[in-house]
């Protein structure tokens, strides 16, 4: 075997040397190079902004990058990133189109069937009031992380179908009466954190925009969730919380939000004692309000 004498091995060539030192002083590249497939399917700066975020990058993070903020980093990225064709901007306002009218229409049906077959003393009102009103936990669409991808609507199928056993089947159809309201206020959430999203010029920012808008869909639900309750005759300090329980699953099964603390939430629900629900709701709402403040949660699905 051949050994090399350090003292006497060829030295590096020039043009190693001066992409050595063109990598060293441009880190924004190296980064580019570890996120291409973000930044090559983004439709826009925001999407990069959403995505380094996911994977750890902070707007301190973006400092050794020679950039103030993350945004500010996305769209050095966006710009370097190669493209066959620059996507139109997309609109401020979108007006309503079709399947948004038959999204809501089905948001309709949970209450509808509901009330009409409770209002016919029909036995099987309950059970329907319970498959539809967690049907209507799938509609939204994207997928949350995690290994097992039904576990959160198979535990929500438990909790609603326990509750009704538990409580008769006014509160079943007093849940599938606040679906409606819920698919609006969970559709305005949605849109909102988008424009809120594009608007922001650092994570921190977009959170303090976020967290306001958050509360008042909850605010919002809760009041439509007691009138729903009401409408149905439904107890209202077991209606209220279970109805809540439901809503923040369904925003956090749109917005991508792993399973764990859902199920968990859903889990601690089943528990028979009466501040189960309101304790798994609490929960939930503080996991939402971290989880929906985060730039990610809004990136297009």
């Amino acid at each position: 075997m051949t050994t090399v004498d350090p003292d006497t091995a060829a030295p590096p060539s020039p043009a190693a040397d001066r992409v050595r030192r063109r990598a060293a002083g441009d880190p924004v590249k190296a980064l580019l190079h570890r996120h291409r497939e973000l930044c090559e399917r983004a439709v826009d700066p925001l999407e990069i902004a959403a995505g380094l975020e996911a994977h750890g990058i902070t707007d301190r993070t973006a400092a050794r990058f020679r950039h103030r903020d993350v945004f500010s980093l996305a769209e050095e990225l966006y710009a370097r990133s190669p493209r066959g064709e620059v996507p139109a901007a997309a609109p401020a306002l979108v007006p309503a189109g079709p399947s948004a009218y038959r999204a809501f229409g089905c948001a309709l049906l949970p209450g509808a069937l509901a009330a009409s077959a409770a209002a016919a003393d029909q036995a099987w009102a309950g059970p329907a009031a319970v498959a539809a009103t967690v049907a209507a936990l799938v509609w939204p669409g994207r997928a949350a992380g995690g290994r097992f991808p039904w576990l959160a609507h198979l535990l929500a199928a438990v909790v609603a179908g326990w509750a009704a056993y538990r409580y008769g089947t006014a509160l079943a159809v007093g849940l599938a009466l606040a679906v409606a309201p819920g698919h609006l206020l969970a559709a305005a959430f949605a849109a909102g954190g988008r424009a809120r999203l594009g608007g922001s010029r650092a994570l921190e920012d977009f959170a303090d925009r976020a967290r306001p808008l958050l509360f008042a869909a909850v605010a919002g639900f809760i009041g439509a969730a007691a009138g729903a309750a009401a409408l149905a005759g439904a107890p209202l300090p077991v209606a209220v919380p279970l109805a809540l329980l439901l809503f923040l699953t369904r925003l956090l099964l749109r917005h991508g939000s792993r399973r764990g603390p859902v199920a968990a939430a859903l889990a601690l629900a089943l528990i028979p004692v009466p501040a189960a629900a309101p304790a798994a709701a609490a929960a939930l709402l503080v996991h939402t309000v971290l989880a929906l403040s985060r730039a990610s949660a809004h990136a297009r699905p």
